[in-house]
């Protein structure tokens, strides 16, 4: 232990503080004594300690202990890490007692598989959960540099191969350097493995329609092997080639077509015979081929979508015709088309997945969107708040304009085990949706049943719609199924209900334990004009006893095999039951607001026959009208795209003067273009840079303007986005990160978003993620980087046959510094206060003083001291040996005896009158005292024992020798006369009384 100034020059401020001092002493007279010194002591030290801190003092302590983080790469490439457990086992055992070890493992991130400990037995597993398909060395030594308590020689000892593909383990080993942590490797040979690697896959980044090119493919394998190169073109297969592939790169091309426009993404697999490692098997691309636009069209009923198609493909637009059943599970899909078009397609055959990414592919890749009504269509199709209502320009509630019948509703419910999670949670959606398209006259009631029926909402008027949905939202699901009870019941209470029309709604995923006496429900409702429908959810439901419940009931049933369609399936229930949906009356539509599409109507507007009623939105341009008014065609901009809303049909039921009017196929071909994506080319250059699970966005712009605040909207291969606001670096550069759990294709729109409302910047864009650099190929580079690591900052290369080695050195000494600032405060401040107490409270310090100074007046004093307390002592027996002489009250004092030798007295050195330390004797009797006279033995020497007094002598008679040296004559006289005996009287009472002063003053100054 010892002790170190960092700022040693403030110690000259000694100087003035003692000069202050000592002039603080001279010059304060109002304290005196013990109290004047003890205040004085105490502002010393309060100065002195105030010095010390400006000075920096500092303890410092010497240690030589060590301190070691095992750091254990755990990633994918480095195979079973049970190897690396022994090792550091083995290692361990080499420790001293006072050393410390710590174990760290790491993979794309790291983490603290056992903080420092300096138990010999904690253990070297390795067992922490990691994301292994990377390698990120540099996250692991940073977490191992923490772990460091800075009190002993510290060092990290790395285990692994070197093949880092997330961060830079050299910038993290400068940074250690600097902290003088020392980094120990030990490299881990690679695996042997027999590994085919789809190393690269390349496309042109653009071409035209009918275009031939090559896709290019680069496989690295470390055996020599042959087999089979697949190539895919949005899932479908358009190449397959045999190939033999040598250790090292093989390059192969594969020749392609580009058939038709859009973005296409492109996979490479190999299937190689012995192939150990299938993760790094395939390689993806994308492109852009231009050519002519292209037209989805989902077509609800089979066959009806002639007069669409011919339209279209008259105005040289590519169409493709499906169902709804087949529908892309994949946004890149949607990307193919410039616009989607729904002919009279129901809502509860289009599953919810696929209306999420129509309605992100139209707000965010701008893609068109246009729907054809039709009985299936609008709110007859159930699309009350589902995506696709949001896309469109109109809404499928009808807000107050015309009378719809008084509806009594209920919602027949399976809540049994079986419905348990998702299902469940979409049952109570759909009737949470059924209910908001109720109105407040309308009677509603859900009864949910398993084994036995259990009424959430008892039958009663749509007054607080809240109540009502918060009831239903906390339907739980147990129990089995029974449907016959729960119908029973329904019925019962719905004969009650007075309402225009009336209507049950049954849902169920199971078997029914009842199978009979449903004939007499549906009899009685049939009587009683009550209708039924079922709705069967899956494969396990009674499919057979739900569809012959609709059929008798006169009501419709639903066999849905994704459940996402049943929010869809009733709403649609509870629109038909209104009916006054449909405006099925002939009309001529009229132009409201027909903008730029004025011209497609100069020549006069074809009449209908019918429509679907809905309510315009807000911000929607409608462009025809009914005479209700509802709208006939309506449109808007919905995100980065456009969206159009016809309410009447284009199969010909209801529109038969349009589809034969000569002007038909060029009109709707005008109103399907507008809906087309609105950038030709794109003023952005963009590019992308995986590391690890993390791309790197990089726009860059060419325009005079860039945008103040840019978007970037990247969406997967599944439904959902991330946005993402890209960081203007510099005018014109842009950058952003987005997160990837998994490799694959992603879509990419640039939105600008500087004047608060987002509007789209640039077309639609592709970018891949690979598999992950774990995967790939090693180079072999590894052991030299970890060299190259130990090398910086001052470790070793360990070897795999000389664990021990970790320890077998000499730990560096170090100095830890212990910062007594904080303790010099706080002692500085409790002396200051002390000090003001000492100063200014009126205490009896000179008691307290003398308490304090008790022990040490115990002690034996030192020889000056004994010589002067000595002295007093002896001037105290003279005064006593005087008074015995003359008398005590003012008596005669008795003589020495006469018949001894008086012994000789010192010659006296002073020329006292009696006062302590003078020296003087008592004077003669009858005569004054004279100076220079020596004291009668009797004063100095001890006193004896008295003798009888001899008759005293005539007071004429005097001594011979005066009244120094030894008496060789008579006794002394008796004594004087009473005048004279008197002033021999008042000498005696003047030599005690001064006596008595100086012992007094003796006692003062001890104090």
């Amino acid at each position: 232990m010892g002790v170190q100034f960092s700022s040693p020059w403030f110690l000259l401020l000694l100087i003035p503080a003692g000069a202050f001092l000592y002039y603080a002493y001279k010059s304060d007279f109002r304290l005196g004594g013990f109290r004047k010194k003890l205040a004085l002591f105490l502002r010393a030290c309060v100065i002195i300690l105030l010095i010390f801190v400006l000075s920096g003092l500092h303890g410092f302590t010497i240690l030589r202990d060590k301190q070691v983080v095992y750091l254990a790469d755990r990633s994918d490439s480095m195979g079973d890490t049970a190897r690396l457990s022994e090792w550091i086992g083995k290692s361990m055992d080499a420790k001293g007692e006072k050393d410390g070890t710590a174990i760290v493992s790491t993979g794309l991130e790291g983490a603290v598989e056992r903080k420092l400990s300096l138990s010999g037995e904690a253990g070297a597993s390795l067992n922490a959960a990691l994301e292994g398909k990377f390698t990120g060395l540099e996250s692991g030594l940073q977490l191992a540099g923490n772990l460091f308590e800075g009190t002993a020689d510290s060092r990290i000892v790395l285990l692994s191969d070197g093949e880092e593909n997330v961060g830079s383990m050299a910038a993290t080993g400068r940074l250690l350097k600097d902290r003088g942590i020392a980094v120990d490797v030990l490299p881990v040979p690679q695996r042997e493995i027999r590994d085919a690697a789809v190393e690269e896959l390349r496309v042109p980044d653009k071409l035209y329609q009918a275009e031939s090119f090559y896709v290019e493919v680069m496989i690295k394998s470390t055996f020599k092997t042959a087999g089979e190169l697949r190539i895919y073109e949005d899932n479908r297969e358009i190449g397959r080639e045999v190939v033999e592939v040598s250790p090292g790169e093989n390059r192969f091309a594969v020749k392609g077509l580009a058939k038709s426009p859009g973005l296409h993404r492109y996979r490479a697999e190999i299937f190689m015979d012995g192939d150990e490692s299938s993760a790094n098997n395939a390689g993806f691309d994308f492109t852009r081929v231009d050519g002519p636009p292209k037209v989805l069209i989902v077509e609800g009923t089979p066959g009806t979508s002639g007069n669409i198609t011919a339209a279209l493909e008259s105005g040289m637009i590519g169409t493709e015709v499906i169902s709804p059943h087949m529908l892309p599970l994949e946004a890149a899909k949607y990307a193919l088309y410039d616009s989607i078009i729904f002919n009279n397609v129901s809502g509860s055959n289009v599953g919810g997945k696929q209306m999420d990414m129509i309605e992100q592919a139209v707000r965010s890749f701008g893609i068109g969107f246009m729907m054809a009504g039709g009985d299936d269509s609008f709110g007859m199709g159930g699309y009350f708040k589902t995506p696709i209502e949001k896309a469109l320009p109109v809404s499928m509630e009808l807000e107050g304009k015309r009378e719809i019948p008084s509806l009594g509703l209920i919602l027949v419910i399976d809540r049994s085990g079986s419905m348990a999670g998702n299902k469940i949670e979409l049952a109570k959606e759909s009737a949470m949706r059924t209910v908001e398209l109720m109105r407040s006259k309308d009677t509603v009631g859900v009864v949910a049943f398993d084994d036995s029926p259990w009424w959430v909402v008892p039958p009663q008027k749509l007054g607080d719609k809240e109540e009502v949905l918060d009831a239903i939202s906390s339907i739980p699901s147990a129990g089995g199924t029974n449907i016959y009870p729960a119908v029973s019941s329904a019925l019962d209470e719905m004969l009650s209900i007075k309402t225009q029309r009336r209507h049950i709604i049954l849902m169920t995923d199971g078997q029914s334990a009842v199978q009979s006496g449903y004939d007499e429900l549906t009899q009685t409702m049939v009587d009683n004009k009550i209708t039924l429908s079922s709705v069967a959810v899956g494969m396990d439901s009674d499919t057979n006893l739900l569809q012959s419940l609709a059929d008798a009931a006169k009501g419709r049933y639903y066999y849905v095999e994704d459940e996402t369609t049943l929010p869809a399936v009733f709403s649609r229930e509870a629109v038909l039951m209104a009916k006054s949906y449909i405006v099925d009356k002939p009309f001529v539509p009229a132009m409201q607001n027909a903008g730029d599409w004025a011209s497609l109507f100069d020549q006069g507007v074809p009449g209908l026959y019918g429509y679907v009623a809905t309510t315009p939105k807000a911000s929607a341009q409608t462009v025809l009208t009914s005479p209700e008014p509802d709208p006939v065609l309506a449109r808007w901009q919905y995100g980065s795209g456009r969206t159009v809303a016809w309410t009447s049909d284009l199969s010909g039921k209801w529109s038969k003067e349009w589809v034969s009017w000569p002007a038909f196929a060029n009109t709707l071909t005008e109103i399907v273009k507008w809906t087309f994506p609105q950038f030709a080319s794109s003023p952005y250059e963009v590019t992308t840079t995986a590391a690890g699970n993390q791309v790197k966005l990089q726009v860059e712009s060419d325009s005079d303007n860039p945008p103040e605040k840019l978007i970037a909207k990247v969406a997967g291969d599944e439904a959902g986005e991330q946005t993402v606001e890209l960081i203007q670096e510099a005018p014109g550069r842009y950058t952003g990160q987005v997160n990837v759990s998994k490799p694959g294709a992603f879509l990419m729109s640039l939105e600008d978003a500087s004047g608060g409302n987002s509007v789209q910047a640039a077309p639609g864009t592709g970018f891949v993620v690979p598999y992950s650099p774990e995967y790939r190929i090693a180079s072999g580079s590894g052991e030299d980087g970890l060299k190259k690591l130990a090398e910086m900052t001052g470790g070793r290369v360990l070897s795999w046959d000389k664990p021990e080695e970790v320890f077998d050195r000499e730990a560096t000494s170090r100095k830890v510094l212990h910062d007594w600032s904080y303790s010099l405060l706080v002692a500085a401040l409790l002396l200051w206060v002390a000090d003001i107490a000492v100063r200014r409270l009126a205490l009896p310090w000179a008691a307290i003083g003398a308490r304090l100074a008790a022990p040490l007046r115990r002690r034996p004093a030192p020889a000056a001291e004994t010589g002067r307390d000595a002295g007093l002592d002896r001037l105290a027996a003279r005064k006593d040996r005087a008074a015995s002489f003359y008398g005590s009250g003012g008596g005669s004092a008795k003589p020495p005896a006469a018949d001894g030798p008086v012994p000789e007295q010192p010659r006296n050195r002073g020329a006292g009158t009696g006062e302590a330390g003078g020296g003087g004797t008592a004077p003669a009797p009858g005569a004054a005292p004279a100076a220079g006279r020596k004291a009668p033995p009797e004063a100095r020497a001890p006193q004896r024992p008295k003798v009888p007094q001899r008759e005293r002598p005539p007071a004429s008679a005097k001594p011979a020798g005066g009244t120094g040296g030894r008496s060789a004559g008579p006794p002394p006289p008796p004594p004087p006369p009473k005048s004279s005996g008197g002033k021999a009287m008042e000498a005696e009472e003047q030599s005690g009384s001064a006596m008595d002063r100086l012992l007094k003053a003796k006692n003062r100054n001890s104090r």
